[in-house]
C-alpha cells in the first residue's frame, strides 16, 4: 500500500525542484490533484494524479479584491448574516472576465469595506489588498457612489432640488449631490460620504417613502449585469 505523502513533496519530485519552490507552486494554485486545484502544500496524496500547470510561475499570488452583489438582508460589514459568506467558488459570476484564477486562499482575511445598509442591496467590496483598503478607507469620502432608490408617495414642491442640495442629516448640512428621476418610481443618486440611513431620511424629508435601495457603482466600478448573490474579482487594471 502506498504511504501518503505531502503534496509539496510529490510536486518537488515531479518538477525536480526544491521543497520550498514546490510549496510555492501549490500555494499559487498551479497544482491539481485528480483535476482539482489544490493550494494546500500539506495535503496528503497517495495514488492520485498530480499535475502542474505548464504556465506555473514561482511569483506569489496577488491579494484578491472581490466585488459582490449583496442581496438585501445581509450585513455588509458586520452582523449575524455576513455577506462575505456568499463568496464561494460556486457563486462566482459566470461572466467574470478578470482572468484571475480562483484560489481557496482568496477567502482568507477578506476585509469588507464601504458600508451598505442591511436592507439595501448592490455592490460591496471585500479585499485582501492593503492598497484597496487604503483607497476606500482613507479616501472613501471622496469616492462617488451611485444608487437606485425606489420610492412611493408624492414628492414635495422643489423636492428634487432640495435632494440635490439643501438637506441636513443628524444635525449636519449635507454637501451637494446629483439626484434625478430614472423613471416615475425610481431616483438615481450620485453621492459621496453616505452614512447609514441617510438616503431614507433624505427621501422622507421631501415626502417620499423608500421601498428599496440598490448601489450600482462605487467610483469607477459598476455593478453592471452581475446577478444578485454573485461576485467577481477586481482585476489589476481596474481602479475604484
Amino acid at each position: 500500500m502506498t504511504e501518503p505523502v505531502r503534496l509539496a513533496k510529490r510536486v518537488a519530485e515531479l518538477a525536480g525542484c526544491s521543497r520550498a519552490d514546490a510549496e510555492r507552486y501549490v500555494e499559487g494554485g498551479w497544482v491539481s490533484v485528480d483535476g482539482v486545484v489544490m493550494d494546500r502544500p500539506q495535503h496528503k496524496v497517495t495514488k492520485e494524479s498530480v499535475s502542474i500547470d505548464p504556465a506555473a510561475t514561482l511569483a506569489a499570488p496577488e491579494p484578491a479584491t472581490i466585488l459582490l452583489n449583496k442581496p438585501a438582508g445581509f450585513d455588509a460589514i458586520s452582523g449575524p448574516r455576513p455577506a462575505a459568506a456568499l463568496v464561494t467558488a460556486a457563486a462566482r459570476w459566470a461572466n467574470d472576465s478578470s482572468g484571475v484564477r480562483w484560489l481557496k486562499r482568496h477567502l482568507a482575511s477578506l476585509t469588507p469595506l464601504v458600508p451598505l445598509d442591511r436592507e439595501a442591496s448592490g455592490l460591496i467590496v471585500l479585499t485582501q489588498d492593503g492598497r484597496v483598503w487604503r483607497r476606500l478607507s482613507e479616501d472613501g469620502d471622496e469616492i462617488e457612489h451611485e444608487y437606485i432608490v425606489e420610492v412611493s408617495g408624492d414628492i414635495a414642491p422643489w423636492g428634487l432640488r432640495r435632494l440635490c442640495h439643501g438637506l441636513s442629516y443628524q444635525g449636519r448640512e449635507l454637501p451637494a449631490c446629483k439626484v434625478s428621476w430614472q423613471n416615475e418610481i425610481r431616483l438615481r443618486f450620485a453621492i459621496k460620504a453616505v452614512q447609514g440611513g441617510q438616503l431614507r431620511d433624505m427621501c422622507k424629508q421631501v415626502g417620499l417613502e423608500v421601498i428599496a435601495i440598490r448601489r450600482i457603482r462605487i467610483g469607477r466600478v459598476a455593478l453592471a449585469k452581475m446577478p444578485e448573490g454573485s461576485w467577481r474579482y477586481l482585476p489589476a487594471g481596474e481602479r475604484l
